[in-house]
């Protein structure tokens, strides 16, 4: 399973990567940026300087050592008043940060909040109807997306493995795990257009063969990622 996930993760981020706007000149968010390794990766991409990086960390010391690589990093909960100013960045990046968010109308309505118009945000997660996840429910068992409900160990399903999380958290236990329908249509009921998506992860097929089937049906695939663009 570990095996799976990993190769998962690579190709999707690997996807978001290729995804960002080329010739970008504006300000980047990234929500739950952690120590800002990934959030580094993004900004090499999109070729921006340090200081047009900003991002938002739940943990005062995960979030000093993204202040370390020049970026300006608030510490809040997503489930709070982000300390942003109105229409103040132009490309919010949410990398499996949605499925920890209790609020998801007041994710969808902040990120309305701070976007300039005409600006996009890419939301990766885990997908509930992936087939992992549908098979767990036919045998009774809890969803694997939806075990990390506690910070003992895995619930409900006795094959589930903590896998993915980062260090540094107290507690970082899912709550909404979303399919990419359902992704879809919380942004757009706030307003969102839904531009693009990609995902990642089929399994349990091995990579490549995922790799294929979840660009043939993203439905089904483990991970799920969308660009929506604030209302212009």
């Amino acid at each position: 399973m570990h095996r799976l996930w990993d190769a998962a993760e690579r190709d999707y981020r690997a996807q978001l990567l290729d995804a960002l706007p080329v010739g970008f000149d504006g300000d980047l968010l990234d929500l739950g940026c952690d120590d800002g390794g990934w959030t580094e990766q993004l900004r090499l991409r999109l070729g921006v300087p340090p200081e047009s990086v900003h991002g938002l960390e739940i943990v005062p010391e995960r979030a000093e050592l993204a202040r370390r690589r020049g970026f300006d990093v608030r510490v809040g909960d997503l489930d709070e008043r982000w300390p942003f100013d109105d229409s103040s960045v132009d490309l919010v990046h949410a990398n499996q940060v949605i499925e920890h968010v209790h609020r998801l109308d007041h994710f969808a309505a902040e990120l309305q909040r701070i976007l300039r118009r005409g600006g996009c945000a890419f939301i990766c997660t885990e997908n509930l109807a992936s087939w992992h996840n549908v098979a767990a429910l036919a045998l009774g068992y809890q969803p694997f997306s939806l075990t990390n409900v506690s910070d003992v160990r895995p619930i409900g399903n006795r094959f589930a493995l903590h896998v993915g999380e980062s260090p540094g958290r107290a507690s970082w236990q899912h709550v909404h795990v979303l399919t990419l329908t359902a992704l879809r249509d919380i942004f757009e009921a706030h307003g969102f257009t839904a531009e693009d998506g990609w995902a990642a992860g089929y399994h349990p097929l091995p990579a490549p063969l995922a790799a294929r089937a979840a660009r043939l049906d993203p439905r089904h695939a483990h991970f799920v990622g969308l660009v929506v663009r604030a209302c212009s």
